[in-house]
């Protein structure tokens, strides 16, 4: 196995819990796996990245090119937009459909581009688009966004539904373990 996932998102949507989640998941079935964040301003709603690397193989660098990436697990549409460039040939975005304004939007220096949605299914292989603010809020938190959007990306990752429970159970805090739960089942449907 050699895949590698690009999640992309803003400040605050949790886009680090599911690299972490997803590394150590990988990690315990037994792949080389590395990671690397950027954060742009990531207290303040930027931009961040975590390229996640993982291989049967040895991993040499942690960083995704252009091209390379097998998924990108994008939590906001313009996230997604931005990061396009990176996907393969063949790869799969799964994207939440929520809109976050950037600064340069909020203050009138920028417009929030149109018809995303639209590019994204024009230039990438396959789009799996859905409101995954919606479901996490449904099972009781905004905060459940990465775990719907790992529970829709699992449908394409070698690993068991039970494997992925463990690790949550392992890394999210005991009070909130059973409302990822749920929001991983629930996005693992969507």
């Amino acid at each position: 196995m050699n895949t590698n996932i690009l999640i992309v998102g803003v400040g605050g949507q949790g886009t680090l819990l599911a690299s972490v989640l997803l590394g150590n998941l990988a990690l315990n079935k037994g792949y080389d796996v590395k990671l690397s964040e950027v954060h742009g301003m990531s207290q303040r709603g930027g931009s961040v990245v975590t390229h996640v690397k993982i291989s049967d193989e040895r991993v040499n660098s942690p960083l995704i090119e252009k091209g390379g990436a097998d998924v990108i697990l994008a939590f906001e549409e313009l996230e997604a937009y931005r990061w396009l460039p990176y996907l393969k040939e063949g790869g799969v975005v799964y994207v939440n459909t929520q809109q976050i304004m950037p600064m340069p939007v909020v203050i009138g220096a920028a417009k929030y581009p149109e018809n995303i949605m639209e590019t994204l299914e024009a230039e990438a292989g396959k789009v799996k688009a859905f409101d995954a603010l919606e479901i996490a809020t449904e099972c009781g938190s905004v905060k459940a966004v990465n775990v719907v959007l790992l529970g829709a990306a699992s449908n394409a990752l070698p690993f068991s539904e039970e494997e992925w429970l463990n690790v949550i159970e392992t890394f999210v805090k005991p009070k909130f373990v059973e409302l990822n739960k749920e929001a991983f089942a629930r996005g693992r449907k969507a």
